[in-house]
């Protein structure tokens, strides 16, 4: 199964195709649609102030509720779209943006308006992909879930098993600890307030896959095969699997995880250091890995930049709306990439 994205954010829609998807599936789009409200933007003072329906119509690969086998095509409007506030972002570079290397891909002729493809606005079809992809799993006992992990240092508690996450998704604010999610929140506002922006992570797990899956070489490692699908997330700067980075503060014998075989006669591990991965295969436990993202580069400070028409340097100070933090929004938006890279480790 693979897809494809397309569109800009100031274009008419924009869309998905879903080649692969297997015939017969029962769609429920209202769980589609539920995931994509969790991204929607304009809903509170965290978030943007665009207002989308994010409504997904869909085109071709559905026929009387079930996948066809087909192509499945989707395809959301654009609706609230103010393009004259990117008039001067035609040719001064926003930093921290794709504008200046996209400007120098494709020869100026990328639609700058809001990002064009380079917009978080395009996770809209890439949220529409991950719920087929969820419910194409929870039909193999495959489930995926995500939250906040951290906001510009403020943590929140670790996860454990995906009992704990299933109430995470219905919350405004995805965390475990809601104390924890008050005084995230805080700080975006905090960082809004001073024409800023912050970043933070999500971490994420995936239940239920076999034991396994992948290979140690390029192109079918288990690590390799979900970092491909999250770092085309935009805003996504690094991922780590399992304690991730903390492997460095710890010895052999804190990182090992010491198996055991169950009551049920399947081998499982005391803890989960290595997030569900061994030599680039599924070991049976959950596959956990946590992404970081980096503050929203749209900020209205001043701030140096180049004129790509002149080839000079210049100051820019932009206005518009934009989000002062995107971590919140992109919970569902990881799930869908981990669900799409769930099935793909499948096989499907």
């Amino acid at each position: 199964m693979r897809y494809s994205i397309f569109g800009e954010s100031h274009g008419p829609a924009v869309g998905v195709v879903l080649e692969g998807a297997p015939a017969g599936l029962e769609l429920d789009l209202e769980a589609v649609r539920f995931d994509l409200s969790r991204r929607a933007p304009g809903k509170s003072p965290l978030s943007t102030a665009r207002k989308e329906a994010d409504e997904p119509r869909i085109l071709s690969g559905l026929f009387e509720g079930r996948t066809t086998g087909a192509p499945l095509c989707a395809v959301i409007e654009n609706t609230d779209t103010r393009s004259g506030d990117y008039a001067k972002t035609k040719d001064l570079a926003r930093p921290g943006h794709a504008d200046y290397a996209a400007h120098v891909r494709y020869q100026g002729f990328n639609d700058y308006r809001g990002g064009g493809h380079f917009s978080g606005r395009l996770t809209a079809p890439l949220v529409f992909a991950g719920g087929v992809a969820k419910q194409i799993l929870a039909q193999r006992g495959v489930y995926v879930g995500a939250h906040i992990s951290t906001i510009y240092g403020v943590n929140d508690d670790v996860l454990e098993d995906w009992d704990s996450l299933k109430a995470v998704a219905a919350k405004d604010f995805p965390v475990l600890d809601d104390e924890k999610g008050a005084e995230m929140r805080q700080a975006i506002l905090e960082a809004k307030n001073d024409l800023d922006s912050v970043g933070g992570s999500i971490e994420c797990g995936v239940f239920g896959l076999p034991a396994g899956l992948g290979a140690p070489d390029f192109g079918r490692n288990a690590e390799g095969i979900f970092a491909q699908y999250l770092f085309a997330v935009p805003a996504v700067k690094a991922v780590a699997f399992g304690a991730g980075a903390a492997f460095a503060l710890m010895r052999g014998s804190e990182a090992n995880d010491p198996l055991y075989v169950d009551g049920d006669g399947s081998v499982k591990a005391e803890q989960n250091c290595a997030g569900g991965i061994n030599g680039g295969i599924t070991n049976g436990m959950p596959l956990v890995f946590e992404v970081t993202m980096r503050p929203t580069p749209s900020i209205a400070r001043q701030q140096f930049t180049v004129d790509m028409a002149r080839h000079e340097n210049a100051v820019l100070e932009l206005t518009g709306r934009h989000d002062p933090c995107v971590v919140h929004r992109a919970v569902p938006v990881i799930e869908a990439a981990a669900a799409l890279a769930a099935c793909e480790m499948m096989g499907i």
